[in-house]
């Protein structure tokens, strides 16, 4: 099976990811290494992000909050006053958040919506104006809750019990737990369901242990391994130590167009719903920040950016974006 060819599809966010018991789970790591920049050029083509490019564009048509949206959001107010936006997640996953290696902005789908949200909140270059603060599975809400960052935007899974502790905004994309293989295995794994009785890794306090248990039949514990990050994953499957890679989509869509010996297979199986990570006591930064997302949702400027940059390793065409403010309970 092609590693692009399946659609994540609008499914119920708020039945499946209460139905999975995520107890205590953090959320996936997203490094991938290396990789060339993923933006899109005007001839559909990856060109870094660079102006002139379909990703470059979309963020320069971008919204600019109203005065008085901003002065109604004590969180966005206090960034307008200090001229900057802190982003807690990661520039390492090449799908979603990409280093430039030219010098520029970093691309992906989670990089375009916080440089869309800091030109919401900061106008006309503030796409600019954005520190990346790199967080980690252990570190994610952490960062949050202490205000070291304003917001994470990491292929951030909103769960119940994260919900227990940050707030989150969103969700702004339906990802799902999916499969990933060495490429040269494609052909004979093409789900969960093929996956009895073979090594299987996934990272450490991640959503992928419960849905490896929840999905492979009859599950064997002693088959799973866990791995610190997502970097140890991908070496242990292409070193054969590994069968299969049992993770978040958004992951391994950013190894698998970063490196060709490894190949997502089959269609996601357990919904997995991103939200932009906020601190409880961010007095109206929820609604601030869905009302930002609606307003790109809207204005067609999410479709874009989902075409500049998931789309560009996806043989489908854009999905029906989620609601803001549904919510798992």
């Amino acid at each position: 099976m092609n590693p692009t060819s399946f659609r994540p599809r609008r499914r119920a966010v708020v039945a499946a990811a209460a139905a999975l018991p995520l107890v205590g789970l953090a959320a996936c790591s997203s490094d991938t290494g290396d990789g060339p920049d993923l933006g899109g050029g005007a001839d559909g083509g990856s060109d870094g992000g660079g102006e002139g490019s379909a990703f470059a564009d979309v963020i320069a048509s971008g919204p600019v909050a109203a005065d008085d949206a901003i002065a109604g959001s004590a969180w966005a107010a206090a960034i307008k006053e200090k001229d900057q936006l802190i982003r807690g997640g990661t520039v390492a996953n090449q799908v979603f958040s990409l280093a430039s290696t030219t010098g520029g902005q970093p691309t992906g789908f989670d990089a375009g919506i916080t440089q869309l949200l800091a030109k919401y909140i900061l106008g006309e270059g503030g796409e600019e104006k954005v520190e990346y603060i790199d967080t980690t599975v252990e570190t994610r809400e952490t960062l949050v809750q202490n205000g070291t960052v304003d917001c994470v935007i990491a292929t951030y899974s909103i769960t119940p019990e994260r919900l227990e502790v940050i707030d989150f905004a969103g969700p702004y994309y339906l990802s799902g737990t999916a499969v990933q293989v060495r490429t040269e295995d494609a052909e004979s794994i093409s789900g969960p369901e093929d996956l009895t009785g073979k090594n299987v890794v996934t990272q450490a306090n991640s959503t992928g242990i419960q849905a490896a248990e929840e999905f492979i039949p009859d599950y064997d514990a002693s088959l799973v391994q866990t791995l610190p990050d997502n970097e140890s994953c991908v070496a242990a499957l292409k070193q054969g130590r590994a069968d299969a890679y049992v993770l978040d989509q958004g992951v391994l869509l950013g190894n698998s167009a970063a490196d060709p010996e490894v190949t997502v297979v089959g269609e996601p199986f357990v919904d997995d719903p991103y939200g932009v990570g906020l601190a409880k006591d961010s007095e109206g930064a929820v609604d601030f920040v869905n009302a930002f997302l609606q307003e790109i949702i809207d204005s067609g400027a999410w479709e874009k950016l989902w075409t500049a940059t998931i789309g560009e390793v996806m043989d489908t065409e854009a999905p029906e974006p989620p609601v803001p403010g549904e919510l798992p309970s």
